[in-house]
């Protein structure tokens, strides 16, 4: 299962009038990162960086200058993500802004069935909050001391971890990590491979002689198309059984 967990950052809140930025993705594939990831800042085609934008993402309107425009990069986001489940972390606002972007360039927006919104899934599996994305690495033990600003790309990388968490731990998948040479996984990581052994004599039955001999008695008196007799072993199966 391959999943794109991502961020993007806005020149405001409004994705009828503001531009995305900033972009950043990271592949989970069966929950554990692959290691890829797309790290984008994009021209905002004359549009401004708010005051309140920038206080949050410190991205300025210099900074943007020699950054390609949406349109130029639309393909290579577009290539990164295919196939993948999305999940954003109040998904609804970074959903918008791609569908702003790509109904600008008259491509079909997002299915909202490819999306996840893990405030969605935090809200649920702690209603009493908080569920901010710093909220939930304090909560999970996950390091984002050197997050003084908003980043796409860092926070994609934050979130890919909260998540990991929130669905589960990386035991979601009990998967055996060992060292190379084991065979590995689409995701590159090494697995070890489990064989059960046989036992050399099936354990004894636990019930007694007396017991079943009642259940038999039981079932002999509910008639021929009693449905417990097609449970019931052979009579040559029930010997040995009860002679072991």
């Amino acid at each position: 299962m391959r999943e794109i967990i991502f961020d993007t950052e806005t020149t405001g809140l409004d994705p009828r009038e503001d531009r995305i930025i900033e972009l950043g993705c990271v592949e989970l594939v069966n929950r554990f990162p692959t290691g890829r990831a797309l790290h984008l800042f994009i021209n905002p085609e004359g549009r401004s960086v708010h005051p309140d934008a920038h206080a949050v993402h410190g991205i300025s309107d210099a900074d943007l200058a020699d950054k390609p425009v949406f349109a130029a990069i639309a393909d290579k986001f577009l290539d990164f993500i295919e196939g993948a489940k999305l999940v954003a972390h109040n998904a609804n606002f970074d959903i918008g802004f791609i569908n702003a972007e790509f109904d600008r360039l008259g491509h079909p927006p997002v299915d909202p069935a490819r999306v996840v919104d893990t405030l969605a899934i935090a809200r649920r599996k702690h209603p009493m909050g908080p569920n901010s994305l710093d909220a939930l690495c304090r909560r999970y033990g996950i390091d984002n001391s050197h997050r003084t600003k908003h980043g796409a790309l860092l926070d994609a990388e934050l979130l890919a971890e909260v998540y990991i968490e929130l669905v589960g731990g990386r035991q979601a998948t009990f998967g055996l990590e060992v060292s190379a040479g084991r065979g590995e996984s689409r995701s590159g990581a090494s697995r070890a491979a489990v064989t059960l052994a046989r036992r050399e004599r099936p354990l004894p039955p636990r019930l007694t002689a007396a017991e079943r001999q009642a259940h038999e008695a039981m079932v002999a008196q509910l008639g021929e198309k009693a449905l417990w007799r097609n449970f019931a072993p052979p009579p040559a199966a029930a010997k040995e059984e009860r002679q072991s």
